[in-house]
């Protein structure tokens, strides 16, 4: 997904933008909510464009992985398949 993001025009990427930040944002919250905390505030996580959107989402499934979500595996992939195909559609 990261190197897709990467071939992906500027006018493409910013469309595609709000996907992604919306599953970054989730799974910000529901690693936060597992370990207790506020999925709220304390998962806020920045918008600071599409350059650093898949570092981003990278940092959160790590952090969503390693937060004992493992109720919850069997639903990342799908999520990630479903933004990695918005990436790919042409439009």
């Amino acid at each position: 997904m990261v190197e897709r993001w990467q071939q992906l025009p500027l006018d493409r990427a910013r469309s595609c933008a709000p996907a992604v930040r919306i599953l970054v944002q989730a799974l910000a919250a529901e690693a936060s909510a597992s370990r207790g905390g506020d999925p709220g505030a304390e998962s806020f996580v920045p918008d600071l464009g599409p350059a650093v959107l898949m570092d981003q989402l990278s940092v959160m499934v790590h952090d969503w992985c390693a937060s004992g979500t493992t109720k919850q595996a069997g639903q990342l992939v799908p999520r990630l398949a479903q933004v990695r195909r918005a990436l790919t559609a042409r439009g």
